[in-house]
C-alpha cells in the first residue's frame, strides 16, 4: 500500500493542528511588516493618507478642526498639479479637500508621488500649486482655480511633495494684495507639513 494512502495517525494530525494554531498565535503577535515610505501611499487605507480630521490653526490663530469633505480619484500629475508645480519625476498625484471646523477656510491637499526629488516653489502670492477639487453639497462645492488665494509646498526632497490651494468656503474669486494672504498661508503649511510628516514618519 503506497504511503499516500495511509490515514494521518491520531498525533500526525494533533501535530498538524498545533501547528496552524501556533501560526495563527504569531501571525496576531507579530504584526506584518510596515511598507516602505515609498509605498505608503498606495499601502495605506485612504482614510490614513487623509483622515477625517486633522488639528490646525485657522489664519487668525484660533484652534480649529480641519474636516475632511471630500478625496477627489487618483490623477496623473499633470492633471492634479497646475503645470509650473512640478517637473518629471512625478509618479502619480492624490488630492483631497478640508474645510476648517468653522467652514471659512477650504484646503485642497495634494500628494504628488515621487521618484526623484523636485524642487519646492513656495511663494507669496498665488504660487503654482495644486490645483483645487471642489465636492458638490459641502463647504468646498465653489472652490475653483479662482478660488484658491495661496499654496505652499512642503517636503519636495522626498519620496512625496505635499502641495496646498487654500481659499474661502463662500467662493470668492482672488484679490491681488489680500492682506489675509500671509495667515491663510501659514495655515495651508501647517496642514500640508502635518499630512507629509505622517506619510514620511
Amino acid at each position: 500500500m503506497d504511503r499516500s494512502e495511509v490515514p494521518p495517525l491520531p498525533f500526525e494530525v494533533a501535530v498538524y493542528h498545533l501547528s496552524v494554531v501556533l501560526l495563527s498565535l504569531v501571525s496576531l503577535v507579530l504584526p506584518a511588516p510596515a511598507p516602505p515610505v515609498s509605498e505608503r501611499w498606495h499601502a495605506w487605507p485612504v482614510v490614513r493618507v487623509f483622515p477625517a480630521a486633522v488639528p490646525g490653526h485657522s489664519p487668525s490663530g484660533a484652534r480649529v478642526t480641519y474636516v475632511l469633505t471630500g478625496v477627489a480619484p487618483e490623477a496623473p500629475c499633470r492633471v492634479a498639479f497646475q503645470p509650473a508645480a512640478v517637473r518629471p519625476g512625478c509618479r502619480t498625484a492624490l488630492r483631497a479637500t478640508y474645510a476648517d471646523s468653522t467652514q471659512t477656510f477650504v484646503v485642497t491637499v495634494g500628494i504628488a508621488v515621487l521618484d526623484t526629488p523636485l524642487p519646492g516653489r513656495n511663494g507669496s502670492g498665488r504660487p503654482a500649486t495644486v490645483r483645487p477639487a471642489a465636492f458638490p453639497g459641502g463647504p468646498a462645492e465653489r472652490f475653483g482655480d479662482r478660488q484658491y488665494f495661496t499654496g505652499v509646498v512642503v517636503g519636495s526632497a522626498g519620496r512625496y511633495m505635499v502641495a496646498t490651494a487654500a481659499g474661502y468656503a463662500d467662493g470668492r474669486a482672488y484679490q491681488p494684495g489680500d492682506r489675509i494672504v500671509p495667515r491663510l498661508r501659514d495655515a495651508a503649511r501647517r496642514l500640508a507639513t502635518a499630512l507629509h510628516e505622517a506619510l514620511v514618519r
